[in-house]
C-alpha cells in the first residue's frame, strides 16, 4: 500500500469548474480594464487609427531587428532568415492549402522569380548590416529604398519625375554618402550592404507594382512564402550552427515579431489612407535610437544624425510626391 494518505484520494469533481470560473473572472477583469482604451481608439479618425497601427508595426519590426543583431554574431544571418521564413510560412499555410493549386496560377513566373531573388538579397544584405552597424544607422540607411524606387520606376515603369523630385532624390543620396562615411580606407562595407539591401528592397517594390497588374496579392504572397524558404535551405545547411535553447527562442520570436509587425502594417493601411499613414513608418528610427542605446549602448554621432535627417526628409517627400502622382493618374483614368 502507498504510504501517501492522499495517493488514492479521488479527484475533486469541482476543481475544473473552479479553474474555469477563475479564468472567466480574470478574462472579464481584463476586458473591463481595457474597455476605455478600446473605446477611445475606436473614436479616432480612420487615418489616426491607421497611423497608430503603423507606429506599432514599426516598434515590432525594430524589436525584430534588435533580436537579429543580438544573435547575429553567433548564428549566421541566412539561418536566422530561414527560420523566420518558416514561422511566416506557417502563418499563411492554411491559405496556401485551401487555395492550392489555383493560388499559384500565373503567367508571369519570371517576375515572381525575380522578386523572390531580390527579396533574398534585400533581407540578407539588410539584416547583415543590422548585425554589424548601430541600429539607428542601419535603420536610417534602409529608408533609402524610396529614393531607389524613384530611379527604378523611371527606368522600368516609365514613370515621370519632376525637377523637385529629382532634387529630393539627389539630396537623399547626399545623406546616404554622409552616413556611409567614405575615408582614406574606403567605404564601410556594412554601410554599403545596407545601401545594397535598400536598393534590392526598392526593386522588390517596383516588381510588385508590375506583377500586381496581373496576379492577385495572395498569389504574390504565396510565391514569396514558398520560394524564399526553398532558396534559403542550401546556404543554411552550408553555414549551419546548432543554436542554444535561448537562440532557438530568439529565432522563434524573430519570426513571430515579423508576422505581427506585418499584420499591424496591413491593418494600418487598411484603416487609413496611404498618404496619411505611410510617413509614420519613420517612427522606426526613433525606436531604433532608443533600443540601440538601452540594449547595445549605442549613441548616433553627428554625421549619422545629419545623414538620417536628409534621408528621412527626402524619402518622406518622395513618398508623398509618388502618392500625389498616383492620385493624378487615377483621376485622369476616371475621366477617360
Amino acid at each position: 500500500m502507498s504510504s501517501d494518505p492522499q495517493a488514492n484520494t479521488p479527484l475533486d469533481p469541482s476543481s475544473s469548474s473552479r479553474f474555469f470560473h477563475s479564468f472567466n473572472v480574470f478574462r472579464t477583469s481584463i476586458e473591463r480594464i481595457s474597455t476605455p482604451g478600446r473605446t477611445a481608439f475606436a473614436a479616432l479618425t480612420p487615418n489616426a487609427r491607421g497611423a497608430v497601427w503603423v507606429v506599432v508595426a514599426g516598434f515590432f519590426f525594430t524589436l525584430m531587428t534588435a533580436l537579429i543583431k543580438e544573435i547575429g554574431d553567433t548564428i549566421p544571418v541566412v539561418q536566422i532568415l530561414m527560420f523566420r521564413q518558416i514561422t511566416m510560412t506557417c502563418t499563411v499555410l492554411p491559405v496556401l492549402i485551401s487555395g492550392y493549386p489555383g493560388i499559384l496560377k500565373t503567367n508571369h513566373v519570371t517576375l515572381h522569380l525575380a522578386r523572390v531573388c531580390m527579396a533574398v538579397i534585400a533581407m540578407t544584405c539588410g539584416f547583415t548590416a543590422f548585425v554589424h552597424l548601430p541600429l539607428a544607422e542601419a535603420t536610417a540607411l534602409s529608408f533609402a529604398k524610396s529614393l531607389f524606387v524613384t530611379l527604378l520606376a523611371l527606368v522600368f515603369l516609365h514613370e515621370v519625375a519632376g525637377p523637385r523630385r529629382w532634387f529630393a532624390v539627389l539630396l537623399g543620396f547626399v545623406g546616404v554618402l554622409v552616413m556611409v562615411k567614405p575615408d582614406a580606407n574606403g567605404f564601410n562595407m556594412y554601410s554599403l550592404l545596407a545601401v545594397a539591401g535598400a536598393a534590392a528592397a526598392a526593386t522588390v517594390m517596383v516588381i510588385i507594382r508590375k506583377v500586381s497588374q496581373y496576379d492577385r496579392p495572395v498569389t504574390i504572397l504565396s510565391y514569396q512564402a514558398i520560394m524564399v524558404g526553398i532558396i534559403m535551405i542550401v546556404p543554411t545547411a552550408y553555414y549551419w550552427v546548432t543554436p542554444t535553447l535561448k537562440e532557438w527562442g530568439i529565432m522563434f520570436a524573430i519570426g513571430l515579431l515579423s508576422v505581427v509587425g506585418q499584420l499591424c502594417n496591413i491593418q494600418g493601411f487598411k484603416e487609413g489612407e496611404a498618404s496619411a499613414v505611410a510617413p509614420m513608418d519613420y517612427s522606426r528610427l526613433v525606436f531604433a535610437t532608443i533600443i540601440g542605446f538601452v540594449i547595445f549602448l549605442e549613441l548616433p554621432d553627428v554625421t549619422t544624425l545629419v545623414g538620417a535627417a536628409l534621408i528621412c526628409a527626402t524619402s518622406f517627400y518622395t513618398v508623398r510626391a509618388e502618392q500625389r502622382a498616383a492620385r493624378i493618374r487615377r483621376a485622369a483614368a476616371d475621366k477617360e
